[in-house]
């Protein structure tokens, strides 16, 4: 396990810190306490955290302009205007099942925008994949117990994801232009601990949070191990490249699940760690939609 210069980004404790994303052009990160419906926005210059209310239960965004997001929420995809807040619904998804909510997603180079249903309470196979290609969401997979690690080679051909349940990442072929699947997944790597979110830096390296691991592991295209990253919270969940030259790394954390002695013997449980990297880290792509 190695260890680089860490230190706390947020002092304040997500019960299920996920979705984190960098704006360069504004030098900030956003990102999600899921449970708790908050939406965590930061000038890294600055480090002062704004905490935004949604109102429900939300995951993930991508960038469509200079002043919307789109927001994953447990019903489905809102448009956000970032200097008001306000939010209208753009397309439901699963709206009409409770029982599931929004989990992992990321951009794909073509714009397309890969997103995830999981089970409130991970009951398996309760989730799927889905993606918004040109104003249409499809369903790419399903029976998916709990998605994570959503992410893409820098050149779009290949996209990879896991269960987090099934203890196990797959590796996709994927057409570049349209960011869909041309192939069946076929088992990149099986790990022992919990798989989570993920991001592929510029030499096509994945970068792995390790829920329950207290560490980001990356591997190669191949699925080969080849480093671990100590985190200072154990139940590390998403990591997103973030700083003017995406050399350092944001990792989200959460507690959810913590009883009082193990919360007391993670000190930094549910804490937004910055981590200095030196990784070649790249910029998230904006989600291509058919109108806003």
């Amino acid at each position: 396990m190695e260890q680089v210069p860490t230190s706390v980004l947020s002092a304040e404790r997500c019960h299920l810190g996920e979705g984190p994303t960098y704006y360069a052009a504004t030098d900030t990160a956003w990102w999600f306490d899921i449970l708790d419906g908050r939406l965590f926005e930061v000038h890294l210059g600055s480090a002062r955290p704004r905490i935004h209310w949604l109102g429900k239960q939300a995951s993930a965004l991508a960038r469509f302009d200079a002043g919307h997001q789109l927001i994953v929420a447990e019903d489905g995809l809102y448009i956000r205007s970032i200097r008001e807040g306000s939010m209208r619904l753009y397309w439901p998804l699963e709206a009409n099942n409770p029982a599931t909510r929004s989990n992992d997603a990321r951009v794909h180079p073509s714009g397309t925008f890969w997103i995830s249903t999981m089970g409130r309470n991970a009951e398996a196979e309760a989730g799927a994949i889905y993606a918004l290609y040109r104003g249409e969401i499809s369903r790419l997979y399903g029976d998916v117990t709990i998605p994570n690690a959503i992410c893409f080679s820098p050149d779009g051909a290949i996209g990879y994801f896991a269960d987090t349940a099934k203890k196990t990442m797959y590796r996709v072929l994927l057409d570049p232009a349209t960011g869909l699947p041309c192939g069946a997944p076929v088992v990149l790597l099986r790990q022992r601990d919990g798989l989570d979110g993920a991001v592929v830096d510029a030499d096509g390296l994945i970068w792995n949070a390790c829920w329950g691991g207290a560490c980001i592991n990356i591997y190669s295209p191949k699925g080969e191990h080849l480093r671990a990253l100590q985190v200072p919270a154990r139940q590390a969940s998403c990591p997103a490249f973030v700083g003017q030259n995406l050399s350092r790394l944001l990792v989200t954390s959460a507690w959810v699940g913590m009883d009082e002695a193990a919360r007391a013997a993670d000190p930094e449980h549910g804490r937004t760690i910055l981590m200095e990297v030196a990784a070649r880290g790249r910029q998230e792509h904006d989600v291509k939609l058919a109108s806003p």
